[in-house]
């Protein structure tokens, strides 16, 4: 085990000085320091100084510092050697700096959420919708399909998945994305990709959340369409119609495939597209 000590403003590990903060090289030229053990504000200023001296000559480009929540008293010290916030996650500040000559490629952060809602039909044709209790539809007595918000790392039917079991108790399958629709500067900036997906209940006794949800049902789905809201509402007669079209066999949505990419560090993926259409 190393055993790190901190003497007259220098850090030892093994009893061996080390001027250099401890980095791993990333895929774009660049470097990624994460600060894993507490160090003194002076001691992590005369390392960083060092350190971006000695990657600049190296030809690094742009250099990272994942930052724990728990040291964000060295967070000023690297603002004021130049680095700014990328992202923030509730553990950690991710900081970044280009030190190179040329013109930055520090790709920007995250630009979109992603939402969900889950079009599910029983075997009677009936739609299972919710009351929202919380947001702009608390109150209002209007019957909608179940929405949420896709959490990180997830896929989309993961997501959709998961939202209409917390938010219903119905256990389901994912078919397809029918259609999505994208809100730009919808929250802190940042666009809504909101995507409608078909799903199959693969359950039928609905236990509905208390916190978000005020009611749940299954609802012919003509008393849902007649809704006042439902007339008017743009992406609501949307719905109405892509339900109705898919109803009739008129409609095929975005099934995903899953794929890998050895471009992409063999990650595993899902691409969605129309399967039935490419197989013609």
């Amino acid at each position: 085990m190393e055993k790190m000590l901190i003497q007259n403003g220098v850090m030892k590990i093994n009893n061996k000085i080390h001027d250099l903060l401890v980095a791993i090289n990333d895929e774009h030229g660049g470097v990624i320091v994460q600060v894993e053990a507490p160090i003194e504000p002076n001691v992590f200023h005369y390392m960083l100084k060092n350190s971006l001296r000695e990657w600049k000559l190296r030809g690094k480009k742009g250099v990272w510092i994942k930052m724990p929540i728990e040291f964000a008293n060295l967070v000023e010290i690297a603002v004021k050697e130049g680095f700014w916030y990328h992202h923030a996650e509730p553990y950690y500040l991710m900081l970044v700096h280009w030190i190179a000559d040329s013109e930055s490629t520090i790709p920007a952060n995250a630009s979109h959420k992603v939402s969900i809602g889950a079009i599910v039909f029983n075997h009677k044709r009936e739609l299972l919708v919710v009351q929202e209790n919380c947001g702009r539809l608390k109150g209002s007595g209007i019957w909608k399909i179940p929405t949420g918000t896709v959490e990180e790392g997830e896929s989309i039917f993961e997501g959709a998945i998961r939202e209409l079991k917390e938010e219903t108790g119905i256990d389901a399958e994912f078919l397809e994305v029918l259609a999505f629709r994208q809100i730009p500067n919808s929250f802190f900036n940042k666009s809504d990709l909101f995507f409608l997906c078909m799903m199959r209940p693969l359950s039928f006794d609905i236990q509905k959340q208390d916190l978000e949800i005020e009611a749940a049902r299954w609802m012919a789905f003509d008393e849902y369409a007649n809704q006042p809201l439902i007339q008017k509402d743009g992406l609501s007669k949307y719905i109405r119609d892509l339900c109705l079209a898919k109803a009739k066999g008129d409609y095929q949505g975005f099934t995903p495939i899953p794929i890998t990419s050895s471009v992409i560090d063999d990650h595993m993926s899902s691409l969605y597209f129309l399967k039935d259409a490419l197989h013609q």
